[in-house]
């Protein structure tokens, strides 16, 4: 049985940082692409980040470039988001997906073959 489990998310000031780590099991992780999406009320699910499967190639979206940084550990199953200089505008539910053999360029939430059960992440102003 496949699961992604997200942990770290909370209750931050702007300007302060959160480290979110999506542990995976069931899968050959290291086969898998890994993205981390959000989606704050009333609005769609977007892509933050993702990292390629092979060479760890990564993408951000343009609103967190420079803030956020993604990562993986192979050796541990396990996938990171270190998220700086958050802004109230940050605050969402977020999610990690994986999907097999999948590139940095998979952004799109249709492309992902599991999804964790997502962390809220709060930034106050």
């Amino acid at each position: 049985q496949v699961q992604l489990v997200e942990s770290g998310g909370g209750l931050v000031q702007a300007g302060g940082s959160l480290r979110l780590s999506c542990a995976a099991s069931g899968l050959p992780f290291s086969t898998y692409a890994v993205g981390w999406f959000r989606q704050a009320p009333g609005k769609d699910r977007e892509s933050v980040a993702v990292i390629s499967w092979s060479r760890g190639s990564t993408s951000y979206a343009d609103s967190v470039k420079g803030r956020f940084t993604i990562s993986r550990d192979n050796a541990k199953n396990m996938g990171y988001l270190q998220m700086n200089s958050l802004k109230p505008e940050d605050t969402a539910v977020y999610y990690c997906a994986a999907v097999r053999f999948g590139s940095y360029q998979n952004t799109r939430p249709s492309a992902y073959d599991y999804w964790g059960q997502g962390t809220q992440v709060t930034v106050s102003s």
